[in-house]
Parts: structure tokens; C-alpha cells; sequence
């Protein structure tokens, strides 16, 4: 071992004249650091091991075929295994060329031990080298423990108190969820060339190349990962830290959702409040700009609803607004949810693709304007969708929509000479006239599929549609009148 490196090496070993050890395969990871030597015969050893191990086999767990080779050597070094040490002329079978080619593309060495040579000098070796290493890594953990308490008395923020770490374990730190996001605010998720260290399930090794990767509980179970990787600026201190540190991890998660869950049941009572009218403008401004919201940035109201019999998922909802770069308020109004969202936030990652959600976008409005259009733009929208079975439909995007003018005053005079009587009827009468006719129309006039749509008979349909003939003044068989009831319709929701 040279004397002026803290850690033993791979090369290290091999330049040991008693151990006579041979360089097979994988030439690039002689400066691999040597932690331990462990014995084992299994085909896939790696729930025992503990990372920075040299592995030494006589090879009856060594496979025989050449995809097998392959996969067991690619899951030790996945493991954090350091070194492959195999005895000669024992019970090693061939080693395909498939295998020693693994071996050097991804840089683990496959060491020969010559037959004279038993396995425990080896490790007495390996032993003997490490106990200043372990004395190393043992004074860092106390260094590590002794400071958490500083660490939390000095308020810190979560990347402040994780960019700490990294400094007193050793290791770059990245939290995020199995997929690679990014988890925990504050702290980076994986770099693109890290994510193959991510394991397929919860329960596999902790151990990997130069670090551990182990899972970071919430409540509800596992959440994600802890990935902490060797930087080499500082010794590392060793598993039993890295494991506090998945806890300090799990913690903050816990905290982050909580002030998340706060956080949210006040912007759905702010959000109900603005849908009622009871917020005057200027109060209206400083509540979402408290929130998040820019004062200056446009905003969309959207309603999600779910197209079969099943509600909607809030918890996907939540999950796909939480991938937005801004803040977003959720509203449930019996089977809706009503968002309020940037301008350019684009929804339909929040549904995540979903066929069985409609959901109808509002045009752009000004932060602390009254909602009173916004959401009826919106659940005119949300009713387009759920006729398409289920889409994302931003309101004005439609023909009709495009004819009418931007003018509010002449908006109620189009609403109020041609729809005038009937909505006065439906307002006296606690009537449906207009909100049926205009399914009707969206069904294209089909009287069984409006009324299914509906929930009424067909003859019930028949007849609101023939009242509503009676009382507009015009035949919805003529085209003229036809079109200027559909524009008619649309321009309700403006005015």
C-alpha cells in the first residue's frame, strides 16, 4: 500500500509480492478503493455485501454461459462491488470473452489468485491496510453526528443543511423519486449519467460504485432515493452516516409535504373565496402574490372532470401540478376540481395523458380580476371535453368562439335580443331551456344522445327544445336562425 494514499487500492494489492495476484480483465479500475475481502460462492452475493468490497470466489458461483457471466459481473459492479478476485484451477469454468470485455468497458477488475495462495491471506492483507481507514472514517462519523446538532440550531434551509453534508460525509448527495426526479426541494435529483445506480425496487442492495443508495420512507411508505456518491474532497464516513442521512432525508420530505398539504388548504379557501366574489380586486392581487403568483403574469382558471362514473384522482392531480414551475390552487366542487394556474402552465402533463378526465381551460385573465368569466369559459370548455370523451379544451379555440367580439356590452345585447325571453323564463321557472339546447346543439341535434348526455327522457328534450323555439322566435331547422342561436349561446358565457 503506498504510504502516502489513505486508502488501499486494487493496484495496491496486485503490486503485494506475497499475494502473486494476476490482472485478468478490467485495467481502468485499479484505483478502485479496497474496504473489505469477503468469501462467497452464490451467484448473486450482492444483498451481503457492504460496497468498496474485493469479492473472492473459487467459482462455483461463477455461471458458465456467456449471458450469465455477463449479468453476474454487471451486478456486482452495480452493487459497489470493487474487485472480482478468482481462484485458478479450482472450480472457475471457462470466462467467456463477452465477460472480460464487461470487464474492461465498465473498468472492474477480475483478479487471478494463484492456487498456492489462500483466500485469507488476502483478507488479512485487506484487513491489516484499512484499520487506519476505519479509524478515518470512524472519526468523521463523529464528526458528522456531533454537528447535526449545530446544524439544527442554526435554522438552516434544506439545501444549506444538504450541501453541509456532502462537506462533513464525503459523499454528493442527490434525493429524488425512483423514476430521477427530483424529490425533496432543495436538494438535486441524480445527474443523467447517475440514474442507472437508481435500483428497480426498494429492497435492493444499498451498495454501489464509490456509494450507497438507500431509500427515503414517507408516511405513506417509500418515497424515493438517497444516492450518495465518494467526491473525494473529504474521507468518507461509511454507511452507518449515510443511513442517518436517508432519515434527515425523510424528515424533511415529511416537513415539505406537510407545509405542501398547509399550503394547499389555504389556496382552496383563497380559490373559493375568488370564485364567490366576496375578494375585491386589490385583495385579490395580494393573496396570490403572497401565494406565488407574478402580479404582473397572466392567469387560466381550468376545470377537471372525470368522464366515467369513477372521480377524479386528486392526489394525480396534485402530483402532476407539484412538476409545474409555479404555484397552483386546487378547488374540489362536488365531482370537479377547479385549478388556478399560470397562463403558460401547460396542463396536460397534469393529467398525465389521461383519456378519462376532461378538463376546460379559461382564456388568459389579469391577477385579481373577478372570476366569474374565467369559470364559465371553463366548464363550457370542461363540457366540449367530456363530449369528446375526455381531452384538454381551451376555451375560444373553437370556430364560434372566434366570431364574437371582444366588446362585453355588445356581447348582452346579441344574448339579450335573441335569448332575452328564455333566459328570463329559466331564471322565473328554475328552468333548463338554455343549458339544453345547447347540449342538444353540441350533440349535433342527435335528441337521444343530448338527452342521455342530459339524464332526462327524450320526449322531456323534445319538448325544451320546441319551448325554446316558442320563446327565442326562432326555428332551429333554419340555418340563419341556427347561427345566430349558436353565437347566441356562446356569447352567454362572456357576458
Amino acid at each position: 500500500m503506498d504510504p502516502e494514499s489513505p486508502q488501499l487500492t486494487v493496484a495496491d494489492l496486485l503490486r503485494s509480492p506475497g499475494l502473486q495476484l494476476e490482472l485478468v480483465a478490467g485495467s481502468a479500475g485499479l484505483g478502485r478503493r479496497v474496504a473489505w475481502a469477503h468469501v462467497s460462492e452464490l451467484e448473486d452475493p450482492t444483498p451481503w455485501l457492504m460496497g468498496a468490497d474485493l469479492l473472492m470466489t473459487t467459482g462455483l458461483g461463477v455461471p458458465r454461459s456467456a449471458a450469465r457471466q455477463r449479468a453476474y459481473l454487471e451486478r456486482l459492479d452495480d452493487a459497489g462491488v470493487t474487485a472480482l478476485a478468482v481462484s485458478d484451477r479450482l472450480h472457475v469454468p471457462p470466462l467467456h470473452a463477452s465477460f472480460l470485455a464487461t470487464a474492461q468497458l465498465r473498468g472492474i477488475p477480475v483478479l487471478r489468485v494463484p492456487l498456492p495462495v489462500p483466500f485469507i491471506a488476502i483478507a488479512q492483507e485487506v484487513a491489516a491496510a484499512v484499520q487506519s481507514d476505519m479509524y478515518r472514517r470512524l472519526t468523521a462519523q463523529l464528526h458528522v453526528f456531533g454537528a447535526l446538532q449545530t446544524l439544527a440550531a442554526e435554522d438552516l434551509s434544506v439545501s444549506e443543511l444538504f450541501a453541509r453534508l456532502e462537506v462533513l460525509s464525503g459523499y454528493t448527495l442527490s434525493v429524488s423519486t425512483p423514476n430521477g426526479r427530483a424529490l425533496l426541494p432543495g436538494v438535486p435529483a441524480p445527474q443523467p449519467h447517475q440514474l442507472r445506480l437508481l435500483p428497480a425496487s426498494f429492497d435492493s442492495p444499498p451498495t454501489v460504485a464509490d456509494g450507497y443508495v438507500l431509500p427515503v420512507v414517507a408516511p405513506a411508505g417509500p418515497a424515493g432515493f438517497l444516492l450518495a456518491v465518494e467526491h473525494g474532497r473529504t474521507v468518507p464516513a461509511g454507511f452507518a452516516v449515510v443511513q442517518h442521512i436517508a432519515t434527515i432525508a425523510a424528515l424533511q420530505l415529511s416537513i415539505a409535504r406537510h407545509e405542501r398539504e398547509t399550503a394547499r388548504r389555504e389556496g382552496a379557501e383563497t380559490l373559493a373565496e375568488l370564485l364567490q366574489g366576496v375578494v375585491d380586486p386589490a385583495t385579490a392581487r395580494r393573496r396570490l402574490s403572497r401565494i406565488g403568483y407574478d402580479d404582473h403574469a397572466p392567469l387560466r382558471l381550468a376545470v377537471v372532470r372525470p368522464v366515467g362514473p369513477a372521480p377524479v384522482d386528486d392526489q394525480l392531480v396534485v402530483r402532476g401540478l407539484d412538476r409545474l414551475d409555479g404555484p397552483a390552487l386546487v378547488l374540489r366542487q362536488e365531482r370537479d376540481l377547479v385549478l388556478l394556474v399560470a397562463a403558460d402552465s401547460p396542463l396536460d402533463p397534469v393529467v398525465a395523458g389521461r383519456g378519462d378526465l376532461a378538463v376546460g381551460v379559461s382564456q388568459p385573465f389579469e391577477p385579481g380580476a373577478p372570476l366569474a368569466v374565467p369559470r364559465r369559459e371553463a366548464l363550457w370548455a370542461t363540457a366540449r371535453a367530456h363530449d369528446r370523451g375526455g381531452a384538454v379544451v381551451v376555451f375560444g379555440q373553437d370556430a364560434a368562439g372566434r366570431w364574437l367580439a371582444d366588446d362585453r356590452d355588445a356581447l348582452r345585447a346579441l344574448v339579450d335580443a335573441v335569448l332575452g325571453d328564455v333566459v328570463t323564463y329559466d331564471r322565473l321557472h328554475n328552468g333548463q331551456l338554455v343549458p339544453s339546447v345547447t347540449v342538444w346543439l353540441e350533440h349535433d341535434r342527435r335528441t337521444a344522445d343530448a338527452a342521455a348526455a342530459l339524464h332526462v327522457h327524450p320526449n322531456t328534450l323534445a319538448y325544451r327544445v320546441r319551448r325554446f323555439e316558442e320563446l327565442s322566435g326562432r326555428s332551429l331547422q333554419s340555418t340563419a336562425d341556427l347561427a345566430e342561436v349558436w353565437l347566441a349561446l356562446h356569447a352567454v358565457v362572456h357576458s
